[in-house]
């Protein structure tokens, strides 16, 4: 792993690489779920260059990792601001020349947004990870949990071992979906916009979403329902996910 920094217009974000650069070979860009960031994709960049020859590129969006803060509270339109502003930034950036975007959760969202508006021109695929298209009752009754453990378990310590700023972290995410107005959440508009090829894959026993968000897709998307996984299937179901992502990427973004 090479890790680093790049700084675009709004601040500095953390980053690293696995496998060949963006001039050697097509790159995997990795955007991270709700509290994640570039360490919790655990083995999986690594695993993802052996398997394909490609390049992986990951970073920790503002607020999580090693990142500049996020500014508090964020907008209801965060993650549009994530792939109409900051995503475009970071793809220029880091000098991506042919990309398959692979987005867990918030990140599958971000990278949706990103694909079926005016989407950066290196991006060649897509794979999204239990990523949200519209808010579900389930989905915020989980949030509304993970706020209960946040407040009454280790998981603020736990968090702070991968952020700098748990509070700003934990807080950016959960107060912004726990918001009234974020029931309005809703990016299904985007999807008809998608002119690049899509895998979408969700865990079976997935407790922030239903299988009604693969289906949002339609029948141009390929959809996989991992058996026993529930919100990260990388990790969880790491055999079957892996494989399916690392032929996606073999027939849409081979070199």
């Amino acid at each position: 792993m090479r890790a680093g920094f790049l700084d675009i217009d709004c601040g500095r974000v953390e980053t690293a690489w696995w496998g060949p650069g963006p001039a050697d070979a097509p790159t995997i860009v990795l955007l991270h779920e709700g509290l994640g960031c570039v360490a919790l994709w655990r083995d999986v960049p690594e695993r993802l260059a052996e398997a394909t020859g490609c390049g992986v590129f990951a970073y920790s969006r503002f607020g999580y990792g090693q990142s500049d803060p996020a500014v508090l509270p964020r907008p209801m339109g965060y993650m549009h601001q994530e792939a109409q502003v900051v995503l475009p930034q970071v793809l220029a950036a880091a000098e991506i020349r042919r990309a398959t975007l692979v987005g867990h959760s918030d990140g599958g969202s971000i990278a949706a947004i990103h694909a079926g508006g005016r989407a950066h021109p290196s991006v060649a695929s897509l794979v999204a990870i239990a990523a949200h298209f519209f808010v579900e009752d389930l989905t915020i009754a989980s949030i509304q949990q993970a706020k209960s453990a946040y407040a009454t378990t280790d998981l603020r310590a736990r968090l702070a071992r991968y952020h700098r700023d748990p509070d700003n972290a934990f807080l950016g995410w959960n107060d912004a979906w726990l918001d009234p107005a974020f029931r309005a959440f809703d990016i299904t508009g985007f999807l008809p916009g998608i002119r690049v090829p899509v895998l979408a894959v969700q865990g079976e026993d997935d407790p922030y979403g239903t299988p009604d968000q693969l289906r949002a897709l339609g029948a141009s998307a390929e959809t996989l329902l991992i058996p026993g996984a529930r919100h990260a299937p990388h990790l969880e179901a790491p055999a079957a996910t892996l494989s399916a992502i690392v032929g996606f990427i073999q027939r849409n973004a081979a070199p």
